[in-house]
């Protein structure tokens, strides 16, 4: 199980990332899953010299390329009894293993995205791991009106039944967090693309959730570094004109600044587009 693989790493903006300042403590030991995965390939690629990192993925994944960017380790989630030397010593886990099409059916939903995920809660809390850091979606409000911005705040409302495993989710981080005392924070991801995908056709259908690779990579780190935190619910999407999620909340609890929106990112992609044809 991993997030949804065939995906190319987008290099068409800086994926660079601000490094902490040297002389101060180790850098911390970051377990990523779903590692080989559009989003886990690219923010390990980004990450790799600000944290250590261990990434996973299951066997049969293409981990190729993964062990440049740190130590890689395959496992399967849904065998908690192997889970042990993975988390060991970890500090943070940022928990991107799902199943990541909304047309999945539930006899992969349970499993990959809910059974799962308890399984990674556990195993951080057995190893005394700080923080889980998790791949929700916005997929967990759709069920709300499209021209409703939805707060943090909100009942979750799923409009399929992806977005119910992603309630599912946020409902275990919660017990994770109240109840056995781990820190977690839970990002709804947006319409994570490249900035090239932002002109593409019926690419206007992203317009109001559209998020750039940079941004959700920034925005990792912040929920990684952020100290002092038990629990929150953050939406990630870029600087879009439109907002179908409130990004309010995660502008001031973790100082979120976006450098990307819809319109930003496509009429840069028609740009560069038009002077490679020139």
């Amino acid at each position: 199980m991993h997030a949804a693989a065939g995906f190319t790493v987008d290099m068409t903006a800086s994926t660079s990332l601000p490094e902490p300042d040297g002389g101060g403590p180790a850098p911390r030991l970051v377990l990523v899953t779903g590692a080989a995965g559009r989003i886990g390939r690219g923010f390990a690629a980004s990450a790799q010299t600000r944290y250590t990192l261990r990434l996973t993925d299951r066997p049969e994944a293409d981990s190729s390329g993964l062990a440049a960017f740190g130590e890689f380790r395959p496992a399967r989630l849904d065998r908690p009894e192997e889970l042990a030397p993975l988390f060991e010593g970890v500090d943070t886990v940022v928990h991107l293993a799902a199943q990541s099409s909304p047309s999945t059916p539930w006899e992969r939903l349970l499993p990959d995205n809910i059974v799962a995920t308890y399984h990674v809660f556990a195993a951080a809390e057995a190893a005394g791991c700080r923080r889980v850091v998790f791949a929700s979606s916005i997929h967990a409000v759709s069920g709300y009106p499209r021209e409703r911005m939805v707060e943090p705040t909100d009942p979750v409302n799923p409009g399929d039944l992806y977005g119910g495993s992603k309630c599912s989710r946020e409902a275990l981080g919660r017990y994770a967090a109240e109840q056995r005392g781990l820190s977690v924070v839970a990002l709804r991801i947006g319409a994570f693309q490249p900035l090239s995908a932002a002109a593409g056709p019926d690419a206007e259908g992203m317009s109001d959730m559209y998020i750039a690779p940079t941004d959700l990579y920034r925005l990792l780190c912040h929920a990684i570094d952020l100290d002092g935190l038990r629990f929150a619910i953050v939406h990630a999407v870029g600087d879009n004109d439109r907002q179908r999620l409130d990004v309010a909340r995660t502008r001031e609890l973790l100082g979120y600044a976006p450098e990307y929106g819809w319109a930003a990112a496509a009429g840069g992609a028609v740009r560069r587009r038009n002077a490679g044809a020139g």
